[in-house]
């Protein structure tokens, strides 16, 4: 249970995070910046799990349970009361949040961009023919194959030091990292952003969601919302918004993001088949001063464009919802 330090008021709380190297220096950023925007009241002690998600390394999420599989152990211990809160990277995030739960923070975004990662190409478009490209992304996979349908795709898994290790090992000719990972464990050299614009990411790719129980206290809500950037915010509204709309899971190829186009944002999703052969986008504005309400509808209303322009050909929208 959190822990006050009745000789020196500070208050210790157990902050829960993934053990990989990117989440523990995730986790240890906002437990420094909390004890920053608390003046030392609050200090975090970080506690590690082993999701279930880490555990598979070979195969895709698609055939284990989806994304969920990297926030399940770090939800139940949320709701058991086992940690006062955790921090997460927000594209592994399902739509829905357990009951009990809520975001409190968003920090500063991190580079939302793609890396390319290969000792024979620098672009996509410059591998040879039938050349072999790791990846465990559908969204990935389909957008790469959409762009070169020569490729072959071959499943590669693992955080961001084993990926690497599997393609210096010649397991594949080119992978794609996060370019958010790679700068925030002090790598972002060994990759080849892609334009936003080439390939469109994850929805809240480069976002950390720091996420507590809505009965927190009071003061540490407060306190936790300093953390906050606006932009980020509003970006992690829309676009997960999006992909609540369209029941994003690791099922579906989906890209979102949330552009600023100086006094207004701009939304601009994507849905592709799972090889790649159809594609279908939609977008749309709002004001920058749009209330969190306004920024679920431009969401949703973006996502609800491609359902009417993709249902015919991918059943798994089903009926408008």
């Amino acid at each position: 249970m959190t822990k006050i330090d009745t000789t020196t008021g500070v208050t210790r709380l157990r902050l829960g995070t993934r053990s990989s190297p990117l989440a523990l220096a995730q986790a240890n950023q906002i437990a420094h910046d909390l004890n920053a925007a608390s003046d030392g009241r609050y200090e975090c002690e970080i506690v590690k799990f082993t999701t279930t998600g880490d555990q598979l390394t070979t195969e895709r999420l698609i055939n284990s349970g989806g994304k969920g599989l990297f926030t399940r152990e770090l939800d139940d211990a949320l709701s058991r009361g086992d940690v006062d809160l955790t921090v997460h990277s927000l594209k592994d995030v399902p739509s829905l949040l357990p009951t009990g739960q809520m975001f409190a923070a968003f920090p500063q975004r991190e580079d939302p961009r793609d890396g390319f990662l290969s000792h024979k190409a620098t672009s996509i478009r410059d591998l040879p023919e039938g050349a072999r490209l790791g990846t465990a992304s559908l969204r990935r996979e389909a957008q790469s194959l959409a762009l070169r349908p020569d490729l072959e795709v071959v499943t590669f898994r693992g955080n961001v030091a084993t990926r690497m290790r599997k393609l210096e090992e010649g397991l594949a000719d080119a992978t794609f990292l996060a370019m958010a990972g790679l700068t925030r464990l002090g790598l972002a050299d060994v990759a080849t952003p892609i334009p936003l614009e080439d390939m469109l990411p994850a929805a809240a790719q480069g976002i950390i969601g720091v996420v507590t129980r809505d009965d927190a206290d009071t003061e540490l809500v407060e306190t936790l919302g300093k953390l906050s950037h606006g932009p980020s915010r509003a970006a992690a509204i829309a676009e997960r918004a999006f992909l609540e709309k369209l029941d994003g899971s690791c099922r579906t190829p989906i890209a979102a993001h949330l552009f600023d186009r100086g006094e207004e944002w701009e939304l601009i999703g994507e849905v592709l088949t799972p090889g790649g052969t159809a594609r279908w986008r939609g977008d749309g504005i709002c004001r920058k001063d749009a209330t969190d309400a306004q920024l679920v509808l431009l969401g949703r209303a973006v996502a609800q464009e491609i359902i009417f322009a993709a249902k015919e050909a991918l059943p798994i929208f089903g009926d408008e919802r």
